[in-house]
């Protein structure tokens, strides 16, 4: 082990790799690992990295350079960060990298602060997003597709991503000039229990093949040998996770299983942890998360915090665990040292102070956190009720056509990702008073509507798939289904959403199904629909709307530059919100923790623009009156507050 004084002498010589590498005269800077002296070599010169998780696609992309100067004043000198495929290839063969998906715009914003860069590449992710970040529509070509294993129906497609997203890395790898260090394949394959080593192989040699034979790659796993079995990959370099309070020099132990030589590295160092819908928020003491950061420092380990900036899971983004369903909330606060608003946490200065120990201290003026605005009460109207948006030849201009079926089809058969779908038909009988109403599984949350009136809701988390009905021929029947998210981590992954089985009443399979698609997916030209059903209602929703669209606006006073703020959902049940054409995400105020939603300054529209808010709400607004219809503009976040029993 180091002496302090030693310690701040070879990391001074870190600190200085950056820009000398910018000199070097063969015009590259080399990275490789001395496996006999337990340590990563940048330029030669003995380098450890200390690293933080900020994911790209959770930060809006102009707030991106004042979150890595806070990540670079706290002594870090690396982001790591997942690639988002799903959000890279939401639709099968059509690539997006522009805007906040530029990701080489992101990988030039860290190296002007002098931030290196830990690239986990995938596929799969996990990082609590929905399908764990594999695109939906491999299930919609292949429902029986075996997802991270070498199941031709599934490497084909990760195949053709890797040969449109890899030759954008490959011009920012440190051996090329750039500053991606090294490059993770995979992801925690270890607890996935495929176990598929043909699959590891092929990506390993799919990523070299790409990216050239002096790439340093490596695994990430759980700190225990029954992870690293499955996780490890030859010609890998195998890494750990786990988090603060843990024994540190036991918890490296079952690396030095597997890697005997080379350096201890923590790729994933918990700062906090994540939150689920109904569940309290997560904290993890900031003090402990310091003292263990300390022990693996001392052990001249090199480390990543995950994450030190969390962010916001916007749209859809998010998603959950299973055995039960547990869906996870908008914000991805994960009480990480900065903020999902930005703000620097008393943890994060502890965090800060340890680093200090170890490396050379920030010279950089300190940041200040964002200005926060609260403003205020925002009247909300109703636009059209949910049942009218399906009859309504006005909502086709954001929603697709009806698709008709004589069996509910799944969101996967009709190629939609999130949002929700309405299945409806009519009654060919009547039926005893009162019959069983069951669904043959549901994916995620359902509302039964007998016609037009809201009679029992379905739950995956709860496994409630039936109600008493009473029917009668001619009726009509409807079930708007959410999906809360697919499930993120674990075998579920494959998870189907929507109806997934026959629906039955009493001793009937009902069928002759139409079923109309509200992806959400297009906000502009729900923005556009919105507007033109306004223009022509008259008003006509007065009073006592429960569910449907509902539109206000407001505009940000004159001579003040637009802030940061929170959408106050207080009151209202469930559903998603918008403003200025973005998705802002789900809320669920009645479940909690979350309350509030995330507004950054750059969402906003300076004076004397309007900002448009609209509301999908799927369960009760609190629209009893004109006077009853309103959210709040806070300059609080809202997110540890108390839930059901």
């Amino acid at each position: 082990m180091f002496h302090s004084v030693s310690i701040k002498c070879f990391i001074l010589s870190c600190v200085c790799a950056l820009s000398s590498s910018n000199t070097d005269q063969r015009g590259k800077a080399r990275f490789v690992i001395d496996y006999e002296r337990n340590y990563f070599l940048l330029d030669s010169k003995p380098f450890r990295y200390v690293s933080g998780s900020m994911h790209y696609f959770r930060v809006p992309r102009e707030l991106w350079k004042d979150r890595f100067y806070k990540m670079r004043y706290a002594g870090l000198n690396a982001v790591q960060t997942y690639i988002y495929w799903k959000g890279h290839e939401s639709q099968d063969g059509i690539y997006d990298f522009d805007g906040n998906l530029d990701i080489e715009a992101y990988f030039a914003e860290a190296s002007k602060v002098g931030l290196y860069v830990i690239l986990r590449l995938g596929p799969y992710i996990d990082a609590e997003v929905d399908m764990g970040g594999l695109p939906f529509w491999i299930l919609s070509n292949n429902p029986e597709a075996k997802l991270r294993t070498a199941d031709p129906s599934f490497m084909k497609f990760v195949d053709r991503w890797f040969s449109v997203l890899l030759p954008k890395v490959k011009k920012h790898l440190v051996n090329n000039g750039g500053n991606i260090l090294m490059v993770q394949v995979e992801n925690e394959y270890g607890s996935y229990p495929a176990c598929d080593y043909e699959y590891t192989s092929t990506l390993r040699d799919l990523v070299l093949r790409h990216l050239g034979a002096d790439t340093v790659l490596f695994t990430t796993d759980g700190n225990a040998d029954g992870y690293l079995k499955c996780g490890k990959i030859p010609g890998a370099y195998a890494t750990v996770d786990f988090g603060a309070g843990s024994d540190v020099k036991s918890a490296f132990r079952a690396l030095r299983h597997f890697e005997p030589k080379g350096p201890l590295v923590n790729s994933e160092y918990y700062t906090g942890w994540l939150d689920f819908w109904g569940e309290r928020h997560s904290k993890a003491d900031g003090k402990l998360v310091a003292d263990s950061l300390y022990q693996i420092l001392a052990l001249n380990a090199s480390v990543n915090l995950y994450v030190f900036h969390g962010g916001t899971s916007f749209g859809f983004m998010s998603g959950g665990l299973d055995n039960p369903y547990r869906p996870c909330p908008t914000s991805y606060d994960y009480d990480a040292p900065i903020s999902e608003a930005g703000d620097l946490s008393t943890k994060y200065y502890l965090i800060k102070d340890v680093i200090e120990k170890y490396f050379i201290a920030s010279k950089l003026p300190a940041p200040t956190n964002t200005t926060k605005k609260a403003y205020g009460k925002v009247q909300i109207s109703p636009v059209i009720k949910l049942m009218d948006i399906i009859r309504s030849s006005k909502s086709l201009v954001f929603r697709p056509q009806e698709v008709l079926s004589k069996k509910p089809l799944t969101f996967e058969q009709l190629r939609q990702d999130g949002g929700y779908v309405v299945y409806c038909t009519k009654l060919k009988t009547n039926f005893k008073d009162p019959s069983v109403l069951k669904v043959g599984g549901v994916g995620d949350r359902g509302y039964i509507y007998h016609n037009q009136v809201l009679t029992g809701r379905l739950d995956n988390s709860q496994k409630l798939y039936q109600i008493g009905l009473h029917g009668k021929k001619g009726d009509d029947l409807c079930i708007l289904v959410e999906n809360q998210g697919r499930v993120s981590y674990g075998m579920s992954i494959n998870q189907k959403k929507g109806i997934l089985g026959n629906v039955t009443l009493g001793n009937s399979i009902l069928e002759d199904w139409i079923m109309y698609p509200l992806p959400f997916n297009n906000t502009m030209k729900l923005f556009e629909a919105v507007k033109l059903i306004k223009k022509n209602s008259k008003d006509r929703y007065g009073r006592n709307v429960n569910t449907g669209l509902f539109i206000g606006s407001f505009t940000v006073p004159q001579g003040e530059d637009p802030a940061d703020t929170f959408l106050d959902m207080t009151g209202w049940n469930k559903g998603i919100a918008f403003i200025n054409e973005r998705n802002l995400g789900r809320y669920w105020p009645v479940q909690g923790p979350q309350i509030t939603l995330f507004i950054p300054s750059v969402f906003l529209n300076p004076f004397p623009g309007l900002n448009r808010i609209v509301l999908f709400e799927q369960e009760q607004a609190p629209c009893r009156s004109r006077s009853d219809c309103f959210i709040r503009l806070v300059d609080e976040h809202l997110i540890d507050t108390s839930v059901p029993e």
